[in-house]
């Protein structure tokens, strides 16, 4: 399916789009990957979404990409022998231990000794998404002596940050380990890693992964954020997950983060997703706020791959008008002057190989000639991301042989995957690459594409040949290269 814009839509399923015909809807309304938070939802029901997804694909002769996104590991504090919670006062004494008796207004159990292990004087424990803030003061391997610097109440098994410490804690829990194996043979396109901290964490993942699926971190703690480079150097994509972030940092620093890894992203040739409370009001409303608009707006100026929708999708009254909304949002960007003078100023090719040498040329061939798409046959998807990466100002189409590889891809920027059969000669490729091109609506035979392959044939990593290919087949030369 042709969209009229180049940045992807991340929409998440839940109760609000569960069936064949909303998710048919969001399709056809802008979405090109589903997402499946794995922290809702039993295997069966996992299971019966990503059934509809395929047969949705099936229906359409559409490549859609999942995404399964994994719990990680869910830090909370126990329980309050008052069901309503302790208001707690700035100023007060607190003490959090691993004793399970019921929680009062001067303590409560912490049932992770993980966390106080790591823990030293001063650190800050953060509580119910940030609202509360404790300065430790005192700890030892089993309680935590605090002063509460930010007030508020708190309740049953509300959620506990601590983002002043690298947390002795693998990024799989048993659950995640369990859900991962589950979606891996399930068959999806990408799986998330929540809370990474270090690069090892990747690496687990993908030991356990074997090449099933591609793997996304999602960076949502600062030493995440510290640790970035090396993250990003064994990830196959990224996702700046903002809410976590912005309670574990303090929410004028996540912006400037927000850029600098988009950027990053982008030089390595790895899509990167936006997410979290881009359209939060339309959960409730039909309409976003203006201040909605322009975060969406800014992500879209930025270059990232792809823009998520978290609850708007999954549980909000609205699922498609959400998922409308973006994709008018995106349309209107990216026709702006403006936004092809940011991505083109911020352009940063690594010239490392011939194939980045290659789609270098392709990008340049296309817009100092009247070429209509660049047309890249890439068995992996690599040569596809590094055409990605130049931001062309024309349509990128992705022909690949690979069902697999053209889902994975329907994250990347600018690209419309089309699947193709094996080819051992380039004169096909170009016949294939023309006949795509015209059956999107992206040429007529008076125009012209630029072609990119690699010879031989079905060997990843080949890329090695260019070509500004005529439309009508009938003047494709017979001495094309075999």
């Amino acid at each position: 399916m042709r969209r009229l814009r180049n940045v992807k839509i991340v929409a998440t399923l839940g109760p609000a789009s569960e069936t064949y015909e909303t998710i048919r809807a969001l399709h056809e309304a802008g979405a090109d990957v589903f997402r499946l938070n794995m922290s809702h939802g039993s295997h069966e029901e996992i299971a019966e979404k990503h059934k509809i997804i395929r047969q949705i694909e099936e229906d359409l002769s559409s490549p859609i990409a999942i995404l399964a996104d994994l719990q990680g590991p869910k830090l909370r504090v126990g329980v309050f022998a008052n069901e309503e919670g302790e208001d707690l006062v700035s100023g007060a004494k607190f003490r959090l231990d691993l004793d399970k008796k019921e929680g009062d207004l001067d303590r409560v159990c912490l049932p992770h000794p993980e966390i106080f292990a790591a823990l030293e004087p001063g650190a800050h424990l953060l509580v119910n998404d940030g609202k509360i803030s404790l300065r430790v003061e005192e700890c030892g391997k089993d309680f935590a002596n605090c002063v509460v610097v930010n007030g508020g109440r708190i309740s049953n098994r509300k959620g506990v940050n601590v983002p002043d410490v690298v947390l002795p804690l693998a990024a799989l829990s048993e659950k995640d380990k369990k859900d991962l194996e589950f979606v891996a043979q399930l068959g999806v396109d990408w799986i998330a890693l929540s809370f990474v901290q270090r690069p090892a964490d990747m690496l687990e993942a993908r030991e356990m992964i074997r090449g099933r699926a591609a793997v996304l971190a999602k960076i949502e703690k600062p030493t995440a954020v510290e640790n970035f480079d090396d993250i990003l150097d064994v990830s196959d994509g990224i996702m700046v997950a903002r809410g976590d972030l912005g309670v574990e940092l303090p929410v004028q620093n996540v912006p400037p983060i927000q850029k600098r890894l988009i950027r990053r992203c982008r030089r390595e040739a790895k899509p990167v997703i936006v997410a979290t409370q881009m359209l939060e009001s339309m959960i409730e409303s039909p309409m976003p706020t203006r201040a909605e608009v322009s975060d969406v707006a800014t992500a879209i100026y930025e270059g990232s791959d792809a823009i998520m929708l978290s609850a708007e999708s999954a549980a909000g009254d609205f699922p498609i008008e959400a998922v409308t909304t973006m994709n008018n949002v995106a349309i209107e960007v990216e026709s702006d002057q403006t936004y092809r003078d940011i991505i083109e100023a911020s352009r940063s090719t690594k010239g490392e190989s011939v194939a980045d040498s290659i789609v270098a040329a392709a990008r340049e061939i296309a817009e100092t000639t009247d070429v209509k798409a660049i047309c890249c046959f890439s068995q992996s998807g690599t040569t596809a991301l590094k055409v990605a990466r130049e931001r062309p100002r024309v349509s990128i189409v992705a022909m690949t042989s690979r069902l697999g590889t053209a889902r994975r891809l329907a994250l990347t920027w600018g690209t419309t995957c089309v699947v193709t059969p094996e080819f051992d000669r380039f004169k096909l490729s170009v016949l294939a690459a023309v006949g795509a091109a015209k059956r999107l609506e992206l040429a007529t035979e008076e125009d012209q594409v630029v072609v990119t392959a690699g010879v031989p044939f079905n060997i990843p990593g080949t890329t090695n040949i260019i070509r500004v290919a005529p439309c009508d087949e009938r003047l494709i030369s017979a001495t094309d290269p075999e």
